[in-house]
């Protein structure tokens, strides 16, 4: 008997989206060696500019209060905030000239920053996106993308759904998972 394990949440995603790929919905892009890349692009500035930025917030102003009954270091969000404003800087110039992230298609990249970026809009620095118009404009796109994404952001909005099982302990594959099913629906 062979067993196969993954741990990490990105490569998790990849592997569901690539066992469940169809001619209709490939959010990798795979087809395309251009927009695969640019899609594997988004995703690792995600990982290590957008989500180390995004986090701390998240994590001070909902996790840390709501659910584990720890007070807000709010150092760590003035100091996040300013990292997050650096990085959406970047964002609003490449979403001047794109409807998404990795072009003019919804695609894994853009997928990916959504459990951050939903829980974010939960905490009182949500409108740290109104001075950013079109990183704006690409969230609400992405929110009206597809009714299931609206039902299942919903369905987090805090205290209740902060902390699902231990999703913010075991990472966001769980929730990322939650996204991708929603998308073949």
């Amino acid at each position: 008997l062979c067993i196969f394990v993954l741990s990490e949440s990105r490569a998790i995603s990849r592997y569901v989206l690539r066992k469940y790929k169809t001619n209709e919905v490939d959010l990798l892009r795979e087809g395309n060696l251009k927009e695969a890349a640019l899609v594997d692009v988004w995703t690792e500035v995600d990982a290590h500019a957008y989500n180390p930025a995004i986090s701390p917030v998240v994590y001070e102003c909902l996790i840390n209060p709501l659910v584990l009954g720890i007070p807000t270091n709010q150092k760590v969000v003035d100091e996040s905030i300013e990292k997050l404003k650096k990085v959406l800087e970047v964002y609003e110039a490449h979403l001047s000239k794109h409807k998404y992230l990795a072009g003019d298609f919804i695609s894994f990249a853009d997928i990916n920053h959504f459990p951050h970026t939903c829980s974010f809009m939960a905490t009182p620095h949500a409108v740290l996106f109104d001075s950013y118009p079109n990183v704006k404009a690409w969230w609400e796109r992405l929110m009206a993308a597809r009714p299931s994404i609206k039902k299942l952001s919903a369905s987090l909005a805090p205290p209740k759904a902060c902390f699902v099982g231990d999703i913010w302990h075991s990472g966001i594959t769980p929730l990322i998972c939650m996204v991708l099913s929603c998308w073949y629906r």
